[in-house]
């Protein structure tokens, strides 16, 4: 994120220029005036968690403002979390958020470990008819099998995709891991919404009353459910919500985000590496070792901002350099055994 948001500020007035020729020429092309002006308003959001980090955004990176979103489900009259799925929330640790394949769309987002969905994803798994039922249909949209398209969630989806698993000579290993991948998906179009109903008591018949949440790692930090008059404070540096000391810097956890990410992609080509896997991966390991090394720079010249966490922040970026150093190892080890 500061690498990507350090780029925003340098370039600003070049962005500007671009998006202002972009939009007159095309205002002129149908006929239309086009503004003498375009005023550019750039906003950051991700991991978000103290006042400091926020003020840091503005200051350093000269945002125009800054988002928050994950500590706002623990804000009630800010977003509709039913009791039970707002508990878990409020117990939740880092083991608990961890970064997920459940979406149908295939975006990885971060899942809340131990979710009613989950555990009625698991129920089904365990009677041997994983998949849901897909009442709503509305990512119905893998073409692979049928013209209409089904969602990857879906019970008729994940039977079929078993049952060509079945057929593969493979091992144990591959095929578990491949089993899991199938049945890991999760009607999130339904359960996201599930949670409003429940809290409003509404009827949950056609849905089922299995939630799916998906916060931000942030969530390990903020344990109380707390007023919008609270979050604001907090968010202003007039209070401190936190009763942790131990929360990583936001960029740090970001970086161990992207580090999740890439091990989930080592492990995914673990069983057969071809050229172009190989090639993304040390590409990606190669854009991570050069983010580290823009904040090495950064932190270490910072003079007031972060400076109680500065030397632990530092440390962790030596530490997680090792760690793509093996990483790198891993992958073209795994690349040699493939050929």
């Amino acid at each position: 994120m500061g690498p990507i948001l350090a780029e925003f500020k340098n370039n600003r007035q070049a962005l500007q220029e671009e998006i202002y020729t972009l939009l007159t020429s095309a205002l002129e092309a149908k006929g239309k005036e086009a503004p003498q002006k375009l005023p550019l308003r750039i906003t950051a959001q991700g991991g978000v968690g103290t006042f400091e980090e926020h003020q840091f955004l503005l200051n350093h990176y000269q945002v125009d403002s800054v988002g928050w979103g994950t500590p706002f489900l623990l804000v009630p009259e800010a977003t509709t979390v039913d009791k039970a799925t707002m508990n878990q929330l409020v117990a939740a640790k880092e083991k608990d958020l961890y970064l997920s394949d459940v979406s149908p769309l295939g975006v990885p987002f971060h899942n809340l470990r131990g979710s009613t969905k989950d555990l009625e994803k698991q129920q089904l798994i365990d009677k041997k008819r994983p998949g849901s039922s897909c009442p709503k249909k509305f990512v119905a949209l893998n073409k692979e099998y049928t013209e209409k398209g089904l969602c990857t969630a879906s019970r008729q989806y994940q039977h079929i995709k078993i049952k060509e698993l079945e057929t593969q000579d493979i091992s144990k290993a591959e095929y578990d891991y491949k089993f899991n991948k199938i049945t890991e998906k999760s009607c999130t179009c339904v359960g996201l919404g599930t949670s409003a109903l429940l809290a409003y008591d509404l009827d949950t018949k056609t849905e089922g009353p299995g939630v799916s949440v998906c916060p931000g790692p942030n969530m390990a930090y903020y344990s109380k459910i707390v007023s919008l008059q609270e979050m604001t404070d907090h968010i202003y540096g007039r209070t401190n919500i936190i009763a942790r000391t131990d929360r990583p810097n936001m960029f740090i956890k970001e970086l161990g985000i992207y580090m999740d990410y890439l091990k989930s992609k080592i492990e995914e080509s673990r069983f057969s590496m071809n050229k172009k896997q190989e090639k993304y991966l040390l590409t990606f390991i190669k854009n991570l070792n050069s983010g580290i090394a823009y904040y090495q720079d950064l932190f270490s010249n910072l003079e007031k901002t972060f400076s109680s966490a500065r030397i632990a922040i530092l440390a962790e970026l030596a530490c997680t350099t090792k760690t793509l150093s093996n990483l790198e190892i891993e992958v073209q080890s795994h690349s040699q055994s493939a050929i």
